[in-house]
């Protein structure tokens, strides 16, 4: 907070002010700007900064950015025209330290540690990207596989495991988060 009581982690940029819903958790040490939203019981943990300053920031329900994060966008220019968004689904686990910058990653994903997805790549339902991977810009993957390396590789079938872990990891979150805003009252 700055000398004036206000939260400067959470900031306007432009006519544009951030929309958290009210059971988000923000981390204290996390940098909201601008264009972002954030849904029902979702995340931003220590070190995380979601810029929308140039383009938006949907993030959706119960989905967590881990430490470190890095989440960008892409402005309108004569390069790319109406800019891209960055577009998080429910029931994402994104790592630590990893940078998301005007791609989609939908619903019930996980995206391992340090990986860095591109402009216009997408991630379907379902899909598991290993640490250290590397999505190009529009490069679509597929679901329901585990995918890994730099540049991205299709590796194998998610097994029924993997397949719960993925929303279990989700909801994890979603429960500590609550235990953290408790914590902090």
């Amino acid at each position: 907070m700055n000398k004036s009581g206000v939260n400067m982690s959470i900031r306007n940029f432009a006519n544009y002010k951030p929309i958290l819903a009210k059971t988000a958790y923000i981390d204290s040490m996390a940098v909201v700007i601008g264009q972002v939203t954030v849904g029902e019981y979702s995340s931003l943990w220590p070190m995380t900064v979601a810029r929308g300053d140039i383009n938006s920031i949907t993030i959706g329900e119960r989905t967590n950015i881990q430490d470190g994060s890095i989440l960008h966008v892409t402005h309108d220019s004569e390069y790319c025209l109406g800019g891209k968004a960055l577009i998080i689904g429910d029931y994402v686990t994104v790592g630590h330290q990893v940078n998301l910058h005007a791609c989609t990653i939908e619903h019930h994903c996980l995206i391992g540690i340090g990986s860095i997805v591109l402009d216009g790549a997408k991630i379907p339902p379902y899909t598991l990207l290993g640490a250290g991977s590397i999505v190009s810009p529009n490069k679509v993957l597929e679901g329901g596989y585990l995918w890994y390396g730099n540049p991205v590789k299709k590796i194998r079938p998610l097994t029924d495991k993997e397949l719960e872990f993925l929303e279990y990891s989700a909801n994890y979150y979603s429960q500590l988060a609550q235990q953290h805003i408790t914590s902090e009252s």
